[in-house]
């Protein structure tokens, strides 16, 4: 679990007039922290540090601490809103978050091995990732900033579902919980597929002939 920090403050003067205003200023982002046992709460972050956190893809999948008005709060992102054609945030959600209770994330799948996989290295395949994040359940501490899989050893023609994946300990896959016809596939190495230049030729040889 990464540590970001943000630091942010109350904001009293609401409404998208008072939101507009604050994204003007170009220093600070409009934002709501909620959940736990607290009410929503209207927040103002600071600009530098939420835009540097969010470069990092860990910080999508890791309990962030935010400091309001010097209060600390563990909580992690739940949206993000961004401008439609600026690079610029418009607004965050902020979930509060209990160590005593498990929070479901999704969390980036890193695939691994792919210079040495078997299937892809010695039998000519290639590699289809069917799946970049997977939907995990776990208590704040154990949350994983990603899960990995080694396709090392992955033969040509191979499917991994998620039932494949190795999880770390305390964490558990949502779908899987459902059921078994939830495994749902997360990559798969299969046979490159070759276009018969022959047979375009031959296509394109009946055409001009008439």
């Amino acid at each position: 679990m990464s540590d970001f920090i943000l630091k942010a403050s109350v904001r009293n003067d609401l409404g998208k007039g008072a939101s507009r205003r604050l994204r003007r200023a170009n220093q600070q982002v409009p934002a709501v922290v909620y959940g736990g046992e607290k009410g929503a709460q209207s927040i103002s972050v600071e600009k530098t540090a939420f835009y540097k956190a969010i470069e990092d893809e860990a910080f999508f999948s890791s309990v962030i601490k935010l400091v309001v008005d010097g209060k600390e709060e563990q909580v992690v992102v739940r949206d993000l809103q961004r401008h439609p054609y600026k690079p610029l945030l418009t607004h965050a959600d902020f979930l509060r978050v209990d160590a005593t209770h498990e929070i479901t994330m999704n969390v980036p799948l890193h695939v691994t091995g792919e210079e040495k996989c078997v299937g892809i290295k010695d039998q000519g395949g290639e590699l289809h990732v069917l799946a970049n994040e997977v939907a995990i359940s776990c208590l704040p501490k154990d949350l994983p900033d990603y899960l990995e899989v080694d396709i090392s050893n992955v033969e040509l023609g191979t499917t991994l579902h998620l039932s494949d994946l190795t999880l770390p300990a305390g964490v558990s896959s949502v779908d899987l919980s459902h059921g078994e016809e939830h495994d749902n596939a997360v990559l798969s190495i299969t046979k490159v597929k070759v276009r018969d230049e022959e047979e375009e030729g031959e296509g394109e040889e009946g055409t001009s002939a008439e």
